[in-house]
């Protein structure tokens, strides 16, 4: 499975959706595709009290239906299917380390509590060392015929070179829209939610992605320094993007995301790639 856009799924709405963006990614990159099911980890609406045996066929149902999907949207994609007794946090932060990437549903706008927290994908990113993408339910077929992916980098007060914790976060997002033909915006917030970023800001941020312009040619670039407070930047950024891609700092308590990444995850419209900072 080494290297498989790797996707979990428990058979509602939200996980359909998760597949389907899964499968598109993999087929971008020319890689395959496995399909995660815990029988130990399911819906709620599915009746309390079954047998193991009802479990496994409703885990198994939900992965041929996951399959058949990726294979209709993306017809001679390598596709594999596991099921699971193990809970679904543990199975995926096993899996997921072998991964290209995770990908996971979630439930629409809600308020945070409803939307994740408690959720097999909040504990999933607070724990993973991966690269970890949530997708909307809505319908994502949509999302790649928007020609922009977007990467918030780290504020550094305006006047170094974007951290060297960037690195995995503009790596993932540069391979991304190479792979999409997609135009990468990289934006970064000014220091101290100030009005207007530091003079020259912007000059340092072109200077610091050339040598990913070098390494990904193809790739059209749009540096942007962004004013004000991190998350209306990043939100305002995406608002037409098929992607938005952020990173997070590992070994964070007490709350394993932080702020802005919960905030971004709560309110942007677009998957989330939330990639871990060394």
């Amino acid at each position: 499975m080494g290297g498989s856009v790797l996707v979990g799924l428990d058979g509602t709405a939200s996980s359909v959706a998760a597949v389907r963006w899964g499968a598109e990614e993999a087929a971008a990159r020319g890689l395959p595709l496995h399909l995660l099911h815990s029988w130990a980890s399911q819906p709620r609406d599915v009746p309390a009290g079954q047998q193991a045996d009802t479990k496994q066929q409703y885990g198994a149902a939900a992965l041929g239906l996951a399959e058949t999907t990726a294979q209709e949207l993306r017809p001679g994609l390598e596709v594999t299917t596991e099921e699971v007794p193990e809970h679904a946090v543990e199975a995926l932060l096993d899996r997921g380390r072998r991964a290209t990437m995770t990908v996971l549903g979630s439930r629409g706008h809600g308020a945070i509590a409803g939307f994740l927290l408690g959720s097999v994908s909040l504990h999933v990113l607070g724990r993973a060392a991966f690269p970890v993408v949530t997708v909307r339910e809505e319908e994502p077929a949509a999302v790649w015929s928007r020609p922009e992916i977007v990467v918030g980098v780290q504020n550094t007060g305006g006047c170094h070179d974007p951290e060297p914790d960037d690195e995995a976060v503009l790596d993932f997002a540069f391979t991304a829209a190479d792979a999409h033909g997609a135009c990468l915006r990289v934006v970064r917030a000014s220091p101290d939610d100030a009005a207007e970023p530091p003079a020259g800001e912007r000059k340092v941020l072109v200077e610091a992605l050339r040598p990913w312009r070098t390494r990904f040619p193809a790739v059209d670039v749009i540096a942007e320094a962004g004013a004000g407070r991190v998350v209306p930047v990043l939100l305002g950024a995406c608002s037409r993007a098929g992607l938005l891609v952020i990173g997070r700092r590992l070994e964070r308590s007490p709350l394993p995301l932080g702020p802005v990444v919960l905030a971004v995850l709560h309110h942007a419209r677009c998957p989330v790639a939330v990639i871990p900072r060394s």
